[in-house]
C-alpha cells in the first residue's frame, strides 16, 4: 500500500480525487480502489517543547537559567490534532511505500518530515520515501505531479534549513523574551516583552522611521526653471543643475537652499541665448513585470486596494484551496517552467471565461489580442525548483466577487502581460547651456503601448506637486541648435519628511532587506531572494506585532506604539537592526542549497546568546515603565466529573 501524507486535508482530497475509484473514506484518510491511501496533517501536528519539558525549574522565569539551550531537542504532540497523528501512526506502519506531499516550500518539507521521523520510520522504508510537489489543486495538474515523483532524499538540505530556522528561532525568542521581560518587570512593565529574530528588526524599522518623522524639520529649497523657445515658436522647460561652485548652498540631496542664488541665476538667464549641448535619445523596451510571488502580490494589492498582507494571503489561500483558480500561493518564485507553456491556451481561455467578474480589468482582458505563442523571459527552468510563480489555473468559476476578484485580476494581469508585445518608448534627455549654466529637460516619447495596455492607469495627481517635473512633450531638437531663454521661473519648495510605513512599504522593506543593512560587505552578498522572514510568514509577523501591542494602524499608515518604541530603545542594536537576520537568511538559503551546514548557523548563535543574556541584565528599560497589559489566566469552569 502506498501512503500519501499531505500537509492539509484540502491537498489530501485533491490527491484522492485523481486516484482510482470507488473510494473508501475513513476517519482522517481516504483509500482508493487500488489500495493507495491518502492521509494528511492538519498543519503542524508537532511543536517544539516548552523549556520546562527539559527541566521543571525552567517553568519559573529566572535570569540564572539563561540561556536555555537543549542538548537533545524534543517535539511535543499538539493536543488538538493528536487524534490525526494517531491515524497517521497506524497508516505509516501498514504502508509499504510513503509519499511526502507537503506544500512545496521549506516549511512544508519539514512539517511532514518531522512527522515521519517522530513516528520512527527508519532504514529502507525511509530511504525509499518519494516526494510529490503539487502547485495546482486541479485534477489534471495533480495527475501530472503524481507522474513526476522524486526521491525525498533530494530535499534533505531544504528540510535541514527549515529545522535550523525553527530551532534557532526557538533559542533566540525564548531566551531574549525571558531576559527582557524580567528586566521590564523591574520597571513596572506589565506583560511579556516578545523578542524575535524577525519581528524585532521589523519593529526596529518602524520605530526608526517614526523617530525620523518626529525629528524632521522642513527646509525651503529653490529650483530655477528655464522657459525655452525654438525658432519655430515651440516651448519647453528645463531645470537648472547647480555646478560645483554652488556646493556650499546645497544640501545632501543636491537641492539649492539659497533663494538669493536662485534669483540671481534666474536673472542671469532670462532673455538670453541658449544652445543644445547634449542630446540623448534612447530606445527603451522594458520587459513586462514577471508573474507574482506572494510578497510582490501583497505589495501590489496593498497599493491598489489597501489590503493588508494577511488579507492578501487569506484571499490567495481561498483562491487556491476553495476556488482552485490559482496555483500554490506561498511561492517565493516569479518564474515558470517551460513545460507549463503548452497550457497557456487553456489558462487564457479560463481567464476570459472568468473576466466577466473582474470589472474594468476583465474588460481589458477580453478586448485585448494576446499572442499565446510569445515566450517571455518568465519561462525559465533554471530559476524554478520546488514551486513556480503564482498564476491562474485552467479552472473557471461563477462565484467570484469583491476582493477575491480584485486579487485574482492582478494575478491574471501579470500572467497575460507575458503574451503581449513590447512596450516601447524613447527616453529623451536634453542638456541646454544658458549663460554658462547647465539646464536639463527629460521626456518620454511613446512608440508602442504593448504590454502596458492591460495595466489600468491610475491618476498621476498624487505624484505631482506643481513642480514642472510632470512629463512634457519636447519639440524635435538637434545637437547645437540655438534657442532663446525667456523669463525664468524660481520655484520655492519644501523638503518632506520620510513617509510612514504602510503594509506595502513594510513588505517591500522585508523583501529588499539589503537596503536596510548597514554592513556593506553583507549588503553585497545578499541576493534578491533574501529578506526578513519567508513568503509564508511575513504577513503573520506583521500581524503579530499588532496583536502584541507594538504596532498600530490608522488607515493605511503603520506606526509604532509607546511599548514598541520602549522595547527597541532597551534592546542592543544587534537585535533591532536587520544585519543579523539577513546573515541568518543568507545562511539558511545556503543550507537549503547544500552549500552550508546546520552547525554553521547554530554554533555561533549559541555563543552569541550567552553574550546577549549578559548584556540584558545591564539594562533597565525605563521607557517601558507603567506600560503593557497584564495577562490573566483563564478561569476554569468547575467540573462535576472526577478524573
Amino acid at each position: 500500500m502506498r501512503l500519501f501524507i499531505a500537509e492539509k486535508p484540502s491537498l489530501g482530497r485533491a490527491i484522492a480525487d485523481v486516484l482510482p475509484k470507488p473510494h473508501k473514506k475513513g476517519d482522517g484518510y481516504i483509500t482508493a480502489a487500488n489500495g493507495d491511501t491518502v492521509s494528511w496533517c492538519i498543519g503542524h501536528l508537532l511543536e517544539q517543547q516548552q523549556p520546562e519539558a527539559y527541566d521543571p525549574a525552567f517553568k519559573k522565569w529566572n535570569h540564572e537559567h539563561l540561556p536555555i539551550i537543549p542538548q537533545q531537542w524534543q517535539l511535543a504532540v499538539k493536543k488538538n490534532t493528536a487524534k490525526q497523528l494517531g491515524v497517521l501512526r497506524t497508516l505509516v506502519k501498514q504502508a509499504e511505500q510513503l509519499i511526502h506531499a507537503g506544500d512545496p516550500d521549506r516549511e512544508g518539507q519539514l512539517l511532514v518530515d518531522e512527522v515521519i521521523n517522530f513516528l520512527g520510520v527508519t532504514g529502507a522504508k525511509k530511504d525509499s520515501i518519494q516526494r510529490c510537489l503539487i502547485n495546482d489543486l486541479n485534477p489534471s495538474a495533480v495527475k501530472q505531479s503524481l507522474s513526476k515523483l522524486r526521491s525525498n532524499r533530494e530535499f534533505i538540505p531544504l528540510s535541514t534549513s527549515a529545522l535550523a530556522r525553527s530551532r534557532a528561532d526557538w533559542l533566540y525568542g525564548i531566551n531574549l523574551t525571558r531576559a527582557y521581560t524580567l528586566q521590564g518587570q523591574k520597571v513596572g512593565y506589565k506583560g511579556v516583552l516578545s523578542v524575535g529574530r524577525v519581528q524585532t528588526p521589523l519593529l526596529g524599522l518602524v520605530v526608526r522611521r517614526d523617530n525620523a518623522i518626529e525629528a524632521f524639520v522642513s527646509k525651503a529649497f529653490y529650483e530655477v526653471w528655464a522657459c525655452l523657445e525654438t525658432e519655430k515658436g515651440e516651448h519647453f522647460k528645463a531645470k537648472w543643475q547647480p555646478s560645483e561652485q554652488c556646493a556650499k548652498y546645497l544640501d545632501e540631496q543636491g537641492r539649492n537652499l539659497s533663494q538669493a542664488l536662485a534669483q540671481n541665476v534666474a536673472g542671469r538667464i532670462s532673455q538670453q541665448p541658449a544652445q543644445v549641448k547634449k542630446l540623448k535619445r534612447e530606445h527603451k523596451k522594458p520587459a513586462p513585470p514577471l508573474p507574482y510571488n506572494l510578497s510582490s502580490l501583497q505589495i501590489d494589492a496593498s497599493k491598489a486596494f489597501g489590503l493588508s498582507a494577511q488579507q492578501v494571503l487569506d484571499i490567495c489561500q481561498g483562491l487556491y484551496e476553495r476556488h482552485k483558480l490559482i496555483t500554490y500561493p506561498r511561492s517565493d518564485c516569479r518564474y515558470l517552467p517551460l513545460s507549463h507553456f503548452v497550457e497557456a491556451k487553456d489558462v487564457h481561455a479560463a481567464i476570459l471565461s472568468n473576466s466577466q467578474h473582474l470589472g474594468q480589468q476583465g474588460s481589458l482582458f477580453s478586448q485585448t489580442q494576446f499572442d499565446l505563442k510569445r515566450k517571455s523571459k518568465a519561462w525559465n527552468d533554471k530559476k524554478v525548483d520546488a514551486h513556480h510563480a503564482i498564476i491562474p489555473t485552467k479552472k473557471t468559476s461563477n462565484h467570484l466577487s469583491g476582493n477575491d476578484a480584485k486579487v485574482y485580476a492582478l494575478i491574471c494581469r501579470n500572467y497575460l502581460a507575458q503574451f503581449l508585445g513590447e512596450h516601447q518608448y524613447h527616453a529623451v534627455r536634453v542638456e541646454v547651456e544658458i549663460a554658462l549654466g547647465l539646464f536639463v529637460a527629460v521626456a518620454k516619447e511613446l512608440i508602442e503601448d504593448g504590454w502596458r495596455s492591460i495595466f489600468i492607469q491610475r491618476s498621476k495627481s498624487h505624484n505631482q506637486d506643481n513642480n514642472n517635473e510632470t512629463e512634457q512633450l519636447l519639440p524635435r531638437l538637434n545637437l547645437g541648435q540655438h534657442l532663446k531663454s525667456l523669463q525664468a521661473e524660481v520655484l520655492e519648495k519644501h523638503t518632506s519628511p520620510p513617509k510612514a510605513y504602510t503594509d506595502a512599504s513594510l513588505l517591500a522593506a522585508m523583501t529588499g532587506i539589503s537596503a536596510h543593512v548597514s554592513d556593506p560587505q553583507l549588503r553585497k552578498i545578499l541576493r534578491d531572494t533574501d529578506g526578513l522572514g519567508t513568503e509564508a510568514t511575513r504577513a503573520g509577523i506583521i500581524e503579530l506585532l499588532f496583536s502584541r501591542g507594538f504596532l498600530s494602524r490608522t488607515g493605511k499608515t503603520i506606526t509604532s506604539t509607546s511599548s514598541g518604541r520602549g522595547l527597541i530603545e532597551a534592546l542592543p542594536d544587534v537585535a533591532t537592526y536587520p544585519d543579523m537576520t539577513a546573515r541568518w537568511e543568507s545562511e539558511l538559503s545556503a543550507i537549503s542549497e547544500g552549500r552550508s551546514q546546520y552547525k554553521k548557523l547554530m554554533s555561533p548563535l549559541q555563543e552569541q546568546l550567552k553574550e546577549l543574556v549578559v548584556q540584558s541584565r545591564e539594562v533597565l528599560p525605563k521607557g517601558l515603565s507603567g506600560l503593557g497589559k497584564p495577562r490573566f489566566a483563564k478561569k476554569r469552569r468547575a467540573s462535576t466529573k472526577r478524573k
